[in-house]
């Protein structure tokens, strides 16, 4: 059984789009030169006939002027960047491009549309495997691009399932590669498709590797466990409806602080809850509806606020909804100001703008509309005014295209029969509500039930931490850690009510009494100066091992800020009165009638926004902040990996403030939640409350979990050592300096044993990560850092070729000291005690030290590395010669890992080999060739006593001419369009013929010069 290749691959995934009816053509087949062409130029990613074809036949009212325009229009889209030439073109596939044409007595505005939404099969379906683009020097080509209408709308980039190495983060690194080189490819772009064969993952122009996620459905929300990934993706994104709807529908471009766009694709379980939703709507509007569309749980993190941006969007165009009013309720005015925030810059989408009713009076006026509009209100406003009122809200319309979309819908404030809820029915009696919430609805909660019905939708902890879309939260109580008489330990009471920040601003003297003592508890000045000390120690010691942030939760705003005065006593250099600066920040709301001391940490809106902006930002220095309410729904700061909770909390309110933690940033493992005041029977309540509602996953897990896992990873490391003392490497960064050539050693002498490794120590340092600082974490974390410097120097790739910048792109960070590393990675040459070799040379005497190395196994390893990046690096340019090579050290290697051959005697054989590749760098000059017709004149297989009878002269006229006629003929695509390279074939032919090449040599020989030719066309084409 041969193994899976690239290419299979490929004719496996072109043959699901044939079942999904989409026609496949091979790309020479339709190159410029082509008889079947379909393009004037390689530079030209659309399909121009395929394009001008549907715009006639979509926009059948245009005269051909307008058509023209439109083209003209689309293919020269001109912006500054990649990313606003996608957004551009986004614009004209959703609404149309923009023409003007005359009529006889006047000129006409309209629009021409690029796809038909209504019937699918109207449009021009095409898939092209191997589609050559060329762009300045560059000459690159996707696997599969996907043509809706000759505009490519996908691109799909695969790797060989069968090479360990080419893993689907090859095919994204591959596809960032393209978006440099080839970006005319992309202006165009709506999905970018990954895979290995086993894993697949989708994503948008501009998403970064956590952003390329999993989609587990083929046809509604069933995920089709069973079958490849990639079958999954392919059938489940590109069958025809899907497509267009995900494309039309799904993608939002929303502006970053500093002015940047980034484009964001719905998930699969956003895609089908919003379109479930939508089939809801449409039944409970109608007149014999019920008016209760449903709830979509979407769990905190998963992209909640986009999912209703996305149902807003749809509903809002459904002609059966008859241009409808869409009603935004919150319960908070900061969920009210967040949510229209992402509404708004979303706006696009909605095909309008949203707005924001800041006063009762406003919503009224605004709800009294004829139709359409999004407007955005918190709840309480729908409280009558007594003395217009009386105790009824006056009715604002009967329409029944009226859709309430209530974010988290379970609140007691949604209460029917007496709260603002039942004001609300007053006011809009025909509206269909919609509830949507990043928590579970209780089961004994039959208000919510009432006014919204069941779940539409579940989007559960498990599933999101399965598909990578958010973290799992671990739980750690620091209760002991706090060294208070039992007299002074705050107590929870199970009735106790939590009281609001507004509550606590505009009632000081009506405070609850439970509240008040409750507070005096928990704000005394020991207990928060062991605290402070508590969170210094913690969070530092978090900081070495994951690069990140922390929210500390305080009950009241006197706590929080006598809690940041014991903080900035402790470490006065966190401390900086302004804004831009410092590491540690107070947000809290207040009025001029609080304290004077308070002032500086009360800020207006813009003021706390700008502090948002700069704790959202993971390299800016703001790393920790202390809150009371602000910032706990709502707000996200992926970098956000710690949580300090001394405020009492239950229920929901609980369930989102941990979820702040559980935010994808980089390769963040989880987040952690610190427990001062014992919430774990509050999150134990939660928990039987998410498992009763047919939650999957647990809210948080256990930091003992966390430590298990940590221990046992610690104790294969060990295993991997065994027999090795490692103990001297913790008395001074020397010591272990002095300990890494004798460690690499030791692993380099068992079977896989740097394989091996890596795994391991990458297990560790993600277990460490989360664990620190329990004590048993720290108890190993100097050997945690020692296993991590042995790996870092054993995955040294060698001295010529640096990291791949994405490796570097980490959360958790190597322990390791500085005085030994920098960035994590020790130099190999230096932690053997060598020069850093200079490889274009291999000098005699480098190498004489390396024959020298007392470990032997670790100088194998070196020039293995040395020569096998030298190997690479000549393939590049002489296929024959580095072959050759190559052969050569993999035979050497086998022997030594075979045990067939000694330690010394593999050295000497590579030594060898070292100075075969030295003398090869002369042979030009020797021969007065240059390299490309060095490489020619390898291929010409001088070795053979037939051809050596030729003589070296007339094999380097072969050479150059070969070099020449080549160079001359070749085009871009020559190397897989079978006309092209049959021609260059016989040219090189008639070359071996009229120097009297052996006539029984000269088909090997052809083919081995084609071999070369493509080798090197790359760069005479560009």
């Amino acid at each position: 059984m041969t193994a899976l290749t690239e290419s299979d691959l490929e004719q496996i995934v072109l043959g699901w789009f044939g079942e999904l009816g989409y026609t496949i053509l091979h790309g020479p087949e339709i190159a410029p030169e082509a008889s079947l062409s379909e393009r004037s130029s390689y530079s030209d990613p659309l399909l121009p006939a395929h394009v001008q074809i549907a715009l006639s036949r979509l926009n059948p009212s245009l005269p051909p002027e307008a058509l023209d325009d439109a083209f003209r229009k689309l293919t020269r889209i001109d912006s500054p960047t990649l990313i606003q030439r996608n957004h551009a073109f986004h614009r004209f596939l959703v609404e149309g491009i923009p023409v003007e044409y005359r009529t006889q007595d006047r000129i006409v505005s309209d629009s021409a549309r690029l796809f038909d939404l209504a019937d699918l099969e109207n449009n021009d379906w095409l898939v092209v495997n191997q589609f050559t683009v060329v762009e300045g020097h560059h000459n690159r080509r996707p696997d599969i691009v996907v043509f809706v209408n000759g505009i490519p709308l996908g691109v799909i980039e695969l790797k060989n399932p069968g090479d360990e190495k080419a893993t689907i983060w090859s095919a994204f690194n591959q596809i960032q590669t393209y978006k440099e080189e080839i970006p005319s490819l992309f202006a165009f772009n709506e999905l970018l498709v990954i895979s290995d064969g086993y894993e697949a993952r989708i994503g948008s122009l501009s998403s970064n590797k956590e952003r390329f996620a999993p989609w587990r459905t083929i046809e509604g929300e069933e995920e089709a466990r069973m079958r490849p990934p990639i079958e999954v993706l392919t059938k489940g994104v590109f069958r025809k409806e899907h497509l267009l709807d995900l494309v039309s529908h799904f993608v939002v471009f929303e502006a970053e602080t500093d002015g940047s766009l980034i484009k964001k694709l719905a998930g699969y379980h956003q895609f089908h809850a919003v379109n479930k939703a939508v089939e809801t709507t449409l039944t409970a509007s109608r007149p014999k509806g019920d008016r209760r569309i449903g709830v979509i749980w979407h769990t905190q993190g998963s992209g909640k606020s986009l999912t209703m941006v996305f149902y807003a969007g749809k509903v809002v165009l459904h002609p059966a909804m008859e241009n409808p009013t869409l009603l935004v309720l919150t319960d908070r005015n900061d969920l009210d100001g967040q949510l229209f925030g992402t509404f708004s810059r979303c706006q696009e989408i909605l095909r309008q703008t949203p707005v924001q009713a800041d006063a009762r009076q406003r919503l009224r006026e605004l709800l009294r509309v004829a139709s359409g509009g999004v407007v955005f209100t918190t709840i309480q406003k729908f409280f009558p005014d007594p003395e217009r009122d009386g105790d009824t809200f006056p009715r604002l319309s009967d329409r029944r295209n009226i859709v309430v979309i209530a974010d988290e819908a379970h609140r007691s404030q949604y209460d029917f029969m007496d709260g603002f809820a039942r004001h609300m029915r007053d006011a809009l009696p025909n509206a269909s509500f919609i509830g949507f919430t990043g928590t579970p609805v209780e089961l004994s909660d039959r208000n919510t039930k009432a006014i919204f019905g069941d779940y539409i939708s579940v989007y559960d902890i498990q599933r999101a931490v399965d598909d990578g879309a958010t973290v799992p939260i671990y739980y750690e109580s620091r209760l002991a850690r706090l060294d208070l008489p039992e007299a002074e330990k705050p107590h929870i009471d199970q009735e106790f009510e939590e009281v609001t920040e507004t509550e606590e601003e505009e009632r000081k003297e009506k405070l609850k009494s439970k509240w008040a003592a409750l507070e005096a508890v928990v704000g005394t000045e020991k207990r928060i100066g062991l605290i402070a000390k508590d969170i210094v120690d913690h969070f530092e010691k978090r900081l070495e091992a994951l690069d990140g942030k922390a929210m500390i939760v305080g009950m009241s705003r006197r706590i929080c800020l006598d809690l940041h005065k014991a903080l900035i006593t402790l470490r006065p250099e966190w401390y900086d009165k302004d804004d831009t600066k410092g590491i540690l920040k107070v947000v809290m709301t207040g009025s001029a009638t609080d304290p004077v001391e308070w002032q500086e940490h009360i800020r207006n809106k813009p003021r706390r926004e700008k502090l948002a902006n700069r704790f959202r930002n993971p390299n800016d220095p703001f790393r920790i902040v202390i809150v009371r309410d602000m910032w706990l729904t709502g707000f996200d700061a992926p970098s956000l990996h710690t949580m300090y909770l001394d405020k009492p909390m239950r229920g929901h309110g609980l369930m989102q403030t941990i979820a702040r933690v559980n935010r994808v940033f980089k390769d963040k493992p989880g987040g952690l939640i610190v427990d001062y005041l014992g919430i774990a029977h509050e999150l134990k309540t939660a928990m039987a409350t998410y498992t009763q509602s047919g939650g999957s996953g647990k809210p948080t897990l256990d930091q003992d979990d966390a430590v298990a896992a940590l221990l046992k990873h610690y104790e294969i490391c060990c295993g991997l050592f065994h027999g090795f003392d490692w103990s001297s490497g913790k008395q001074s960064p020397e010591k272990r300096l002095s300990l890494l050539p004798f460690a690499q050693d030791h692993i380099l002498s068992q079977e896989n044993g740097q394989k091996r490794l890596a795994k391991a120590v990458s297990d560790l340092s993600k277990a460490f990560a989360l664990a620190v600082p329990h004590p048993r974490g720290i108890e190993i974390r100097d050997d945690v850092r020692f296993f991590q410097e042995v790996n870092a120097v054993l995955t040294k790739s060698g001295p010529s070729s640096g990291r791949d910048p994405g490796d570097m792109d980490h959360a958790i960070r190597q322990i390791v000291s500085g005085a030994i590393v920098s960035e994590g990675v020790i130099d190999i040459f230096e932690a053997a005690g060598l020069m850093r070799p200079d490889l274009s040379i291999l000098s005699e005497e480098f190498l004489a030290d390396v024959r020298n190395m007392p470990q032997k196994n670790l100088a194998v390893e070196l020039l293995r590395k040395l020569l096998d990046n030298e190997i690479k690096t000549r393939s590049r340019k002489n296929v024959v010669l580095s072959r050759s090579f190559s052969e050569m050290l993999e035979k050497t290697l086998r022997a030594y890992h075979n045990r067939a051959i000694e330690t010394v005697q593999v050295i000497e054989e590579l030594i060898t080999l070292a100075g075969e590749i030295r003398k090869a760098e002369k042979r030009g000059e020797d021969l007065g060739l240059s390299e490309d017709e060095v490489a020619f004149y390898d291929a010409l297989e001088t070795n053979d006593s037939a051809v050596k009878i030729l003589g070296d002269k007339v094999l380097c006229e072969i050479a150059r001419e070969l070099v020449q006629t080549i160079r001359n003929n070749v085009t871009v695509d020559w190397s897989i369009r079978e006309d092209r390279r049959a021609h260059i074939k016989r040219l090189v032919k008639r070359i071996l013929k009229k120097n009297g090449y052996p006539p029984d040599k000269q088909e090997k020989a052809t083919e081995t010069v084609l071999e070369q030719a493509e080798t090197l066309c790359q760069d005479w084409v560009a």
